[in-house]
């Protein structure tokens, strides 16, 4: 079998753009209206759901891998790096590496992605790994790379890089064309970048994560936006199978990947369905800020209020306040009486042995 890196043409890849324009038009429209909607979102509201985007990003890049991060030790940690206010929590170095690698991705998008800067992605993302042994360097193993399934003696394999001393060679002339206006769609760029990155699978092991991050960068180009209001990965864990399967078709012997791009085109468009959730939520915080925008509110309220608004599980009872909040059952007891009276929460009908409360909805807030 020939791999499509060992074609006399690569890596020149070729596709059908009329079969590819509808498709690209639909994601196009579809960042279009998203960006649009985001622009009437308030400054914090904005950093937030960058926020959002990024942690989301980085979770679900890792858990594509089988690695599972805690996303709020990756939300906080993003937080930091960015300046923004939060309480500190013990991060895991896995959940560090890819944080700092989501901040490098939106503080450096318009910036040239040089060697120096992947072998540093390459090193966040393989935080904490004793197993690796090229860690921020080219694999060096002279036996070949290769993607195996299957029982000893009946192996499948679904893919062989290209041999370690290529590698400088073959990352020089990548770095060379992502860097260059050759006239392509960055859309489509962006995808065509991840397929080809792959292939040449520079390192031991993080090689998608890094692939995911590129396509992320280009697509930000193509926005003219660092701000990341959805989550590509989060997509491609729902349709994982499938992801792995167009990989391994577009590697395999033509460099014709029209079939590939329009999965990767789909994936985009499919993905502004989960984010369209995160910005109703966004949006009905704005509302309910803005509809309580005289109110004075002491940090306690506040704290517990976002809470709400963020989808606060279980009941929310005095008790509860106070444990949240680190105060006295005498204090959350008057914080709450002061809301209800102020027509901002409510009690709930009695069903158990605590008295609970909840936000009023928007329209009952807003007639308030």
């Amino acid at each position: 079998m020939r791999w499509n890196w060992q074609q006399s043409d690569w890596p020149r890849f070729s596709w059908d753009g009329t079969l590819l324009a509808q498709s690209e038009e639909q994601f196009l429209l579809g960042a279009g209206v998203l960006l649009g909607t985001a622009k009437h979102l308030g400054g914090e509201d904005r950093k937030r759901l960058t926020v959002e985007g990024m942690s989301g990003e980085a979770v679900k890049t890792s858990e594509i891998e089988g690695e599972i991060l805690n996303r709020a030790s990756v939300q906080s940690s993003i937080q930091r790096q960015l300046g923004l206010a939060t309480p500190r929590q013990r991060v895991r170095p896995a959940e560090q590496g890819i944080a700092e690698l989501m901040v490098d991705l939106y503080q450096s998008v318009p910036a040239p992605l040089t060697e120096e800067r992947l072998f540093g992605w390459h090193g966040m993302v393989m935080a904490g790994r004793s197993d690796i042994e090229n860690i921020g360097r080219y694999r060096s193993s002279t036996e070949p790379m290769q993607v195996v399934s299957g029982p000893i003696g009946h192996e499948k394999v679904h893919f062989e890089a290209p041999s370690a001393h290529r590698l400088e060679e073959e990352t020089a002339s990548f770095l060379n064309w992502f860097n260059s206006d050759d006239g392509t769609d960055l859309v489509l760029k962006a995808a065509v970048a991840h397929i080809r990155f792959v292939t040449i699978h520079p390192f031991e092991d993080g090689n998608g994560r890094i692939a995911r991050a590129m396509t992320d960068m280009l697509l930000a180009r193509s926005e003219q936006s660092p701000q990341r209001f959805y989550s590509m990965s989060a997509q491609i864990r729902l349709e994982r199978d499938d992801y792995y399967n167009v990989l391994e078709d577009a590697q395999k012997g033509s460099l014709d990947i029209t079939e590939p791009l329009g999965w990767f085109l789909g994936c985009l468009s499919r993905a502004f369905d989960g984010v369209e959730v995160v910005l109703s939520d966004v949006l009905r915080k704005e509302r309910f800020w803005k509809t309580n925008a005289d109110h004075l509110l002491n940090e306690r309220q506040r704290t517990i209020i976002n809470k709400l608004l963020d989808g606060f599980e279980g009941k929310l009872t005095s008790t509860k306040w106070a444990k949240l909040t680190k105060c006295s059952q005498d204090t959350a007891t008057r914080d709450i009486n002061d809301l209800v009276n102020r027509g901002i929460i409510k009690k709930d009908a009695a069903g158990g042995r605590s008295t609970s409360y909840s936000l009023l909805d928007n329209e009952t807030a807003d007639s308030a």
